[in-house]
């Protein structure tokens, strides 16, 4: 409780008590100002962007990464030869550090001499803008986000499989249940607890985004993939308005709380129904 109290509950409630003042994070005094910080900030157009751009990446990321890291871990439990490098491969962008990861990725995205666009060349294509475009830059991050976080799925994926009693799936196939049948109404029913665990923790990771966004694109091109966080961090970090930023916090600690409910109230009615 002593850790949990001083990195935790404490600084979440002074952020709270920050986001009703005017502080430039120098002076030694906070003016308080009441409701100020929440009404410019609704009344900010930017907000709703980088609102926008957050759902859309945590969609975005979540649910690829739950369907990638599923699809991998039935394939590697069925008897793949050498199916222990395949998962020590898939993994390993899990345990790489994202800056590095990052630079990797913006390389591979250069317009120019970029690996992405030789690549899509051979294809005929004449390349993409990748993070130089508002309207790619974002996929540009969602991919090396799913790519990174993929492994971590499956790693969890293959726990639960091992886990699911052979008994069921072969009662099922005497039933005349075919393989995806038994797929739909056996398995994914039995996994269900591990999707729940993962679909939470992965969104409270898209949410706090931070690393590869700040290494490739700087939330930029046209704010195309700021996001909350990296609204918060410019706000703070760079404008020195500590007040707005700690609105900004509390709004994201908020939609963490309801996301995650979401999702607590689609898995156990998923549950239920199965």
């Amino acid at each position: 409780m002593v850790p949990l109290t001083v990195f935790w509950l404490g600084p979440l409630v002074y952020a709270f008590y920050l986001s009703f003042t005017e502080w430039d994070f120098m002076s030694p005094d906070k003016l308080f100002v009441g409701l100020d910080n929440y009404t410019e900030l609704i009344s900010n157009p930017l907000f709703y962007k980088a609102l926008g751009v957050t759902l859309l990446f945590c969609a975005g990321s979540v649910v690829p990464t739950l369907i990638g890291g599923l699809a991998f871990a039935m394939l590697l439990n069925s008897k793949l030869r050498f199916s222990g490098l395949y998962r020590a491969l898939i993994f390993s962008p899990w345990v790489t550090p994202t800056v590095a990861v990052s630079i990797v990725w913006s390389w591979i995205f250069e317009p120019e001499v970029g690996l992405a666009n030789n690549v899509l060349r051979v294809f005929g294509s004449d390349g993409i803008g990748w993070l130089n475009d508002p309207d790619w830059a974002l996929a540009g991050i969602l991919i090396v986000t799913i790519w990174k976080a993929v492994g971590w799925a499956m790693v969890f994926y293959l726990v639960a499989l091992r886990n699911v009693p052979p008994d069921l799936l072969e009662a099922a196939g005497i039933d005349g249940a075919g393989s995806w049948r038994r797929f739909i109404h056996v398995t994914v029913p039995l996994i269900s607890p591990t999707t729940f665990f993962l679909s939470i923790v992965l969104i409270i990771q898209s949410v706090q985004a931070y690393d590869q966004i700040n290494v490739m694109t700087q939330g930029g091109p046209s704010g195309s993939t700021r996001t909350l966080l990296y609204m918060y961090y410019q706000s703070a970090f760079e404008s020195y308005n500590i007040g707005e930023a700690s609105s900004v916090a509390v709004v994201l600690v908020i939609g963490c709380v309801l996301l995650s409910l979401a999702s607590f109230t689609v898995s156990r009615r998923s549950v239920h129904y199965h």
